[in-house]
Order: C-alpha cells, then sequence, then structure tokens
C-alpha cells in the first residue's frame, strides 16, 4: 500500500492530508473496492516512516466521510458509499478551489488549452469515463 501514496515528508503540506488525498484518489478511482482491508494503522506508519497518530487521522477523516469502517482491533476496511448531495456552498467553495489551482497552472505558463485538458481527463480517469 505504501508503494501507492505519495508522502512528502518535506512538503508543507500536512501528512496527514496528504494520505487522505492520496487514498480518496485511490478510492473515488476504484483501485480500492467495498471490502478491501487496508494496511494496519501501525503497519503503514512503519511503511511510510511517520508516527501511527498520523494515519489513525487520516483514517478516522476518511472514516468520516464514509469510506471506511474502524473497529477497534481490526483492519478499517472499505465500504460502500452513497454520494452525498452537495450543497450551493461546497460547490462555490470547489469552484474557488479550482479556479485558484488553475490560476496557479495559467502563472506557471501552461496554456489556457491544456490546464482545461488536465483537469478533463483528470475527471475522466477518476470516473474511469472513456
Amino acid at each position: 500500500m505504501a508503494q501507492k501514496l505519495k508522502i512528502d515528508l518535506s512538503s508543507s503540506t500536512p501528512v496527514t492530508t496528504q494520505i487522505v488525498d492520496n487514498l480518496r484518489v485511490l478510492l473515488v478511482g476504484g483501485q480500492l473496492r467495498s471490502g478491501t482491508a487496508l494496511p494496519s494503522v501501525r503497519r503503514l506508519a512503519m511503511e511510510l516512516g511517520i508516527h501511527f497518530n498520523t494515519v489513525a487521522d487520516a483514517y478516522r477523516l476518511l472514516a468520516s466521510e464514509g469510506w471506511l469502517d474502524l473497529k477497534h482491533g481490526r483492519s478499517a476496511r472499505v465500504i460502500d458509499r452513497d454520494l452525498p448531495r452537495p450543497t450551493r456552498n461546497a460547490i462555490r467553495s470547489w469552484k474557488s478551489r479550482l479556479k485558484q489551482l488553475a490560476a496557479q497552472m495559467l502563472a506557471a505558463g501552461i496554456p489556457n488549452s491544456e490546464v482545461a485538458n488536465e483537469l478533463r481527463n483528470i475527471a475522466k480517469e477518476l470516473t474511469n469515463d472513456s
């Protein structure tokens, strides 16, 4: 599992956030399906070279989003998740974040057409849409 997670200990992004983001990509993309057991908190922490509480926090956050079933003494398991109904505020917030990211890409010299293509390709990849 650790080989699928890209953790940068020198990044300003907290490691918990990096774990959650990486696992969410695997969950949304279908690489982690319902019933899949994740590594124990301690095992994944050892593989990543981080404190076990960091992994535990990431697992708890994903459980609060409805992705994982956590039971003391057992592996975290991926569960079926109903898609939430986004609120207008949530949609507005996501649009703002995407706008900021697109602005960063444009500021880095990436052409508008490539920004649009990348966003479209990422959405297709995550939804297994051809």
